[in-house]
């Protein structure tokens, strides 16, 4: 599938510079009169060369799908591909999805999503049911390096997360309880997933059932950049008026905006809406509206 052409708005310029150190200039007899703090210089500049690293781009996105079933209780994964396809993501985080189950008459829904888009799925069931299994998952471009599913709490059902590791990023995919207690939880066990690739940033989407202004959410962000704007709001489809899907990254020891994951454009979004062909679907495609972020992060 052809994607379509995404333009970057660069909320910050940090061009790297080459910097070319001429040998006609360090003589031997000029090194033995390097002062400390020449030195340092030099350290500097070596570690600059270091961190110009070519940079790579990447659109992330999150869609609670409802299995499938939109505003008017029909049953429609095209009208949920052609929402995706719009956005054109690299990786897409699907929460409420059946697989095999009754209710679905025995289909494959995130299967015959990545068929209808074009993408490879990653599934991780929460529960049983119906005859099947019930959970998230996610949609991506390109195959996952590896992947780790992580059972979470909830009262009235049990949760998942699940992460895959890309060359230069890892992408999780959650939908938390409805219950607070158990979102708070969850919080830990998301932190000890999200640390575990050090060395990569770590972007965790999905339906959190919180808003901006509930306890779990101010938790969060002790360990966790929230990047998209929280001022478009998701739930429910039709007519919006609460924000509960998001997209974070970890920032235990990363700096978010700088090299290791910096936000492109955080408004994507709501730009992507008022360009959308068929915006008609966000209001009837499903019961959530998607979020959508371009990020810029340093190739491995």
């Amino acid at each position: 599938m052809q994607r379509k052409n995404k333009k970057i708005i660069s909320l910050q310029t940090s061009d790297c510079q080459i910097i070319q150190l001429h040998s006609s200039r360090f003589q031997d007899n000029h090194l033995k009169s390097f002062s400390l703090k020449s030195a340092s210089l030099m350290v500097f500049l070596l570690l600059l060369l270091a961190s110009c690293q070519p940079a790579g781009t990447a659109r992330l996105m999150s869609y609670n799908i409802r299995n499938g079933v939109g505003m008017d209780n029909q049953r429609d994964l095209q009208r949920v591909a052609d929402v995706i396809c719009a956005y054109a993501p690299d990786v897409v985080a699907v929460q409420e999805v059946d697989s095999m189950t009754a209710r679905s008459k025995g289909r494959d829904v995130l299967g015959e999503l990545a068929t209808l888009t074009g993408m490879i799925p990653v599934y991780a069931p929460a529960i049983d049911y119906d005859g099947g299994k019930y959970g998230v998952g996610i949609l991506c471009r390109q195959q996952p390096l590896s992947v780790v599913r992580h059972a979470l709490p909830g009262r009235e059902e049990e949760r998942m997360v699940v992460a895959a590791e890309f060359p230069d990023y890892v992408f999780a995919c959650t939908h938390l309880s409805l219950t607070e207690a158990d979102r708070m939880l969850s919080l830990p066990i998301l932190q000890e997933v999200a640390s575990r690739i050090p060395s990569k940033p770590f972007y965790l989407a999905g339906d959190f059932n919180a808003e901006l202004n509930e306890d779990f959410i101010r938790a969060l962000k002790d360990s966790f950049t929230i990047l998209t704007d929280t001022t478009v709001r998701t739930f429910p489809a039709d007519v919006p008026d609460i924000t509960i899907d998001y997209i974070v990254c970890y920032n235990k020891g990363q700096q978010v905006n700088g090299s290791t994951g910096q936000l492109v454009n955080g408004s994507t979004s709501q730009q992507l809406n008022r360009r959308m062909q068929h915006v008609d679907l966000l209001s009837i495609a499903s019961d959530h509206r998607p979020v959508c972020i371009d990020i810029k992060y340093r190739k491995q």
